[in-house]
């Protein structure tokens, strides 16, 4: 396919990544908010949890559908995958989502683990989105005229 049937993708592919470092960014603050109320012992504001599982589901959603994207863009593009180190890091990224999603539902006190879990991977989502970042750029750079 050409480059121009493809601009709807990557602009989509823009847009869901800008909308997805902020949710990580926005769950971050309110996980760091989250952590100061039970560390000090502070009751959370009722509408906290929910806002924060809401921003979670989020995440879980634009991340499968930059996947989705991702590998439609490929395989429209090139007909196969593995052209670029942008699909370990964003499986990576897709397998860090899933497990902190996973581990943070299942937190409550007779699992304490899973708390450990959940925020190990969110500090290792970091990373992951800047590999993704840095990757995704370098693809973008294949499409962009010289």
């Amino acid at each position: 396919m050409d480059l121009p049937s493809f601009l709807w993708l990557w602009r989509f592919a823009a847009w869901s990544m800008g909308l997805s470092l902020t949710a990580y960014g926005l769950l971050a603050i309110s996980g760091l908010i989250l952590w100061g109320d039970r560390r000090h012992q502070r009751p959370r504001p009722p509408w906290l949890a929910p806002v924060h599982r809401t921003l979670g589901i989020s995440l879980v959603v634009l991340v499968l559908f930059l996947l989705a994207i991702g590998l439609i863009g490929t395989l429209g593009y090139y007909g196969s995958l593995g052209h670029s180190w942008h699909l370990p890091a964003g499986v990576t990224v897709v397998l860090l989502v899933l497990t902190s999603a996973w581990s943070g539902w299942q937190i409550h006190p007779k699992q304490p683990q899973m708390r450990r879990i959940h925020i190990t991977c969110n500090l290792l989502l970091a990373l992951g989105f800047l590999a993704v970042s840095w990757s995704g750029w370098t693809v973008v750079q294949k499409y962009l005229p010289p």
